[in-house]
């Protein structure tokens, strides 16, 4: 079987907790190799619908082995809840079929307090932090005094640790972010050792369990949290997340080498969305982006915000295809776009006399560029019901195809609503059929 890597290919929430779930099929591991819980995942199954935001998305396919990556930072009290959620759903969480990799780092409460702080004290250039303490995690983890899952094996040895972080973060809350929030050692404290004796069977080995999954021949998901515009390095700095959120992160955050990675899927929603702050050139400043907002429910699955809403931009979506090595593409949320006379995509930008035809350098550069878009006829037939790539509408297909050409990329699926059913095989590569069963031949394009 084969090694895939699913991300995101614009600013997050484009359907990759439903590709992943349906990817999962005949997967026997899923992976989460980054983030933390300011990740959203949302899967439809039979008509219920399921939140994830720490726990890999293949949780609801029992038999599934589910890995945190040791590139994933977790909150303990978080992880916790949506295990006990998932489970009175009927899955089994169980530390047989959940690891959480040994060297993952924690997310506590003196991380979610700074993370608050420092996002009030920004004002009007606020990033747009879903305050979950992330970012503040990720720089104890590169400063190399955070603390691992595997410490929660040992706690007694790291109190003095505990106690010392708690000091020294009150101090910065007070001095430098002149907050009146304070962490509570003892609080702090005695919520881990609680979480401790709930965590300790499920911590292991992930990389190494993983490595020998591998060479046994196993199918595995990596699944991408945030999208791959958000990237530290390469997304829309400084308007992105604390983490590598490209498919190179993938054998880096699980632990495993690059060429145990055969295919890379990226998720793309037919249209595009951003939440919170930041750079969003095809942003719909009228009332159609209201009405996208309201057909596609788009609204944070973690925060509940409303999502900004745009046309697709092909700018954007080259960029993610060339810095995380997409070889082919799931096209999602089609179905919102029906009974648009026309849909635009933006195929380049102007600045000033100059088009670029990828991001500018600089960021107040994003304020002065203007989209230049090509137009695609709409259609109006309902497309929720269709399974089979001939039952869609003829400029359905033709949108499909073409904008394949504009970014120079496959499209293996097409997803047509929330349920698992409603995706669509139009041209998936051999590393993706073997995980689609049910998608096959009588659905592909021709």
């Amino acid at each position: 079987m084969a090694a895939i890597v699913v991300v995101g290919a614009q600013w997050g929430d484009e359907g990759k907790g439903k590709i992943v779930d349906v990817l999962t099929e005949r997967a026997d591991w899923v992976v989460r190799f980054q983030g933390g819980d300011n990740a959203g995942h949302t899967i439809v199954v039979d008509g219920v619908t399921t939140a994830l935001s720490l726990l890999p998305s293949g949780v609801l396919r029992q038999g599934v082995k589910c890995l945190l990556g040791a590139g994933v930072v977790l909150n303990p009290s978080v992880l916790i809840s949506e295990m006990e959620r998932v489970r009175q759903a009927g899955a089994d969480v169980s530390p047989g079929r959940l690891v959480v990799d040994r060297d993952a780092h924690l997310v506590l409460d003196y991380h979610v307090a700074i993370d608050k702080a420092r996002e009030h004290a920004r004002g009007p250039h606020r990033i747009g932090t879903t305050c979950r303490g992330i970012g503040p995690a990720y720089e104890d983890r590169s400063q190399r005094s955070g603390i691992r899952c595997a410490d929660l094996l040992a706690l007694g040895r790291i109190k003095t640790r505990i106690r010392a972080h708690v000091d020294e973060k009150n101090r910065i809350l007070d001095t430098v972010l002149n907050s009146g929030m304070c962490v509570d050692f003892d609080s702090v404290w005695s919520k881990l050792e609680l979480e401790a004796g709930i965590l300790g069977p499920y911590i292991g080995n992930g990389s190494r369990q993983l490595f020998e999954a591998l060479r046994r021949g196993e199918s595995v998901i990596f699944e991408g949290a945030q999208g791959v515009l958000l990237d530290q390095t390469h997304g829309t700095y400084p308007f992105v997340t604390s983490s590598s959120t490209v498919a190179g992160a993938a054998p880096i955050g699980a632990g495993i080498g690059p060429r145990m990675i055969d295919a890379v899927c990226g998720v793309a929603k037919a249209y595009a969305t951003r939440v919170g702050e930041g750079p969003f050139p095809t942003e719909m400043s009228d009332s159609l982006g209201d009405e996208i907002r309201a057909r596609g429910h788009e609204f944070g699955t973690v925060t509940g915000r409303p999502r900004r809403c745009g046309w697709l931009d092909a700018v954007a979506l080259r960029r993610a295809i060339r810095v995380s090595g997409i070889d082919n593409l799931v096209l999602t949320k089609l179905d919102v776009l029906t009974g648009l006379r026309k849909i635009k995509v933006c195929t380049s930008y102007r600045l000033g006399s100059d088009v670029l035809d990828d991001f500018p350098a600089l960021g107040h550069q994003f304020a002065e560029i203007a989209p230049v878009y090509e137009e695609f006829d709409g259609w109006g037939d309902d497309v929720s019901a269709a399974r089979r790539w001939s039952e869609l509408p003829d400029s359905l297909r033709t949108f499909v195809e073409s904008l394949s050409a504009l970014v120079d990329c496959p499209v293996s699926l097409v997803s047509v609503g929330p349920g698992r059913d409603a995706t669509i095989a139009v041209s998936p590569p051999a590393t993706l059929e073997g995980f689609l069963p049910e998608l096959g031949a009588p659905g592909r394009k021709g």
